[in-house]
């Protein structure tokens, strides 16, 4: 049986795999990552999108042992310290969620698309999610999410405190909070 070593979403983990292992059944039965959802089971929905390498692949279309050594990244492992990713957040305020099934896939696919096209239109959108699946058609709101998230994501976004000199950049409609020394 073949020994893989993956790191997924930051942990690097070393297994015997079946040489007939799916990518999305090691990292859910063995990994415990159920947040990847296994939808069709045949690469036509995308509910099993994870970024291998940070590209988007469909984890039911890889076998396990095609991904050792590579980098793994699950929607389990995109928020951090508590706080959604901004991806994650779009759909959130965007009602982007429906019943939730293809949202794993269609967040990750998103994110891989954003990465080639950061300011996307909506039919740059609709192309870059065609591989997935919303059985709910939720389409319309997650095409305003995609779109929401990249603004939110452009450079120079997000909290002024993150902010550096030598780009300071406000979004419209925000206020910048005054800081009082005692």
């Amino acid at each position: 049986m073949p020994r893989i070593t993956v790191n997924v979403d930051g942990t690097e983990y070393t297994d015997d795999v079946e040489p007939r292992t799916l990518l999305v059944q090691h990292l859910r039965e063995r990994l415990g990552k159920v947040g990847t959802v296994v939808g069709c089971d045949t690469s036509n929905c995308g509910a099993c999108t994870v970024h291998l390498d940070g590209h988007s692949v469909k984890s039911c279309s890889v076998l396990a042992v095609q991904a050792d050594g590579h980098d793994i990244t699950t929607i389990e492992g995109l928020a951090r310290d508590g706080e959604l990713h901004p991806m994650q957040q779009a759909f959130h305020d965007n009602h982007a969620l429906q019943c939730g099934f293809c949202t794993p896939g269609m967040i990750m696919q998103s994110l891989d698309l954003l990465a080639e096209t950061p300011d996307p239109d909506d039919q740059q959108v609709r192309e870059g999610l065609e591989g997935n699946l919303c059985r709910c058609t939720g389409y319309q709101n997650i095409v305003r999410a995609v779109r929401d998230a990249a603004q939110r994501m452009r450079p120079g976004a997000g909290p002024a405190i993150e902010h550096t000199e030598d780009a300071p950049r406000q979004r419209a409609g925000e206020q910048q909070a005054e800081v009082t020394q005692p």
